[in-house]
């Protein structure tokens, strides 16, 4: 069976700190101008410095429209900054990388394949070995509790069950690092628990770095070791708060006074913002 990477806990920096060492995500003075039919520009997002160092998870939050999207898909490398720069692993990042997983809030499962081809889908792109790919697309089938369904297709599963399948295809290709983008948006309030439970169980046993976005800021506290917290458009970071939320946690910590208080800073945050 194939051992993932074990966990090396890393703590949290501030956001304009410099780590001990190269962050594997380096965001410097990042920003998004789209150009409007009408001729007049359209700023996404506002100049954005920001580091993630390796095997962090970081939640980024804020309204719709606020860019946080945008910013995710810049650092996946599907569109380029208007201005700043952008750095992976110390080296600039220009276009999409294989060391890169994305998540998206629909699975997008081919209806076709079955549940363990799917999952092998990058690994057939990128042309890895057959033999040990299909060994860790069942391995990851297996954590993401679908090992019994590796035969089935998407058609069969439920919503959560799809998204399952979406992060252990994310995951086969060994990538360092998992953009997700409101992964779980689309799913009702107890599977979005549940998938909150094994997305952090993921996280312990694979220690990948994961970039999660999301609206919601429960979710965003309860999974992050930092919280961005992000304005309307423009976007700008109007803070980051380190949650102190130990690595062993199950929803019973969402009743914690630390976590009450940091969900009411970003609420506050968001109402002196004129946010409801």
């Amino acid at each position: 069976m194939m051992a993932l990477r074990s966990l090396t806990p890393v703590a949290a920096q501030p956001a304009a700190a410099a780590s001990s060492r190269v962050p594997i995500i380096d965001a410097q003075g990042l920003e998004k101008i789209y150009a409007a039919r009408d001729g007049k520009p359209i700023q996404a997002l506002a100049p954005v410095t920001l580091q993630v160092p390796e095997g962090e998870f970081l939640t980024i939050v804020g309204p719709s429209g606020c860019g946080k999207s945008t910013l995710l898909k810049m650092v996946a490398g599907l569109i380029p900054p208007t201005g700043g720069k952008l750095l992976f692993n110390g080296k600039p990042l220009s276009g999409p990388q294989r060391n890169m997983g994305i998540v998206f809030q629909s699975a997008v499962l081919f209806p076709w394949r079955t549940v363990l081809d799917n999952v092998l889908l990058p690994a057939d792109v990128l042309k890895l070995p057959r033999g040990q790919s299909v060994e860790r697309a069942r391995e990851l089938l297996k954590i993401v509790g679908l090992a019994d369904f590796a035969g089935k297709y998407p058609g069969e599963l439920s919503g959560g069950m799809q998204q399952r399948v979406a992060i252990a295809r994310a995951l086969v290709h060994d990538p360092a690092i998992v953009l997700m983008d409101e992964p779980f948006g689309a799913l009702d309030a107890m599977t979005r628990e549940t998938m909150n439970l094994e997305i952090l169980r993921i996280w312990k046993e694979s220690k990948k770095t994961i970039l999660f976005v999301t609206h919601s800021i429960p979710e965003a506290v309860f999974l992050g070791q930092r919280v961005v917290i992000m304005t309307p458009r423009p976007g700008r970071i109007a803070e980051v708060i380190e949650t102190g939320m130990p690595i062993d946690r199950d929803l019973e910590e969402m009743s914690s006074e630390r976590f009450g208080a940091h969900t009411l800073r970003i609420r506050t945050l968001f109402k002196a913002k004129g946010i409801s």
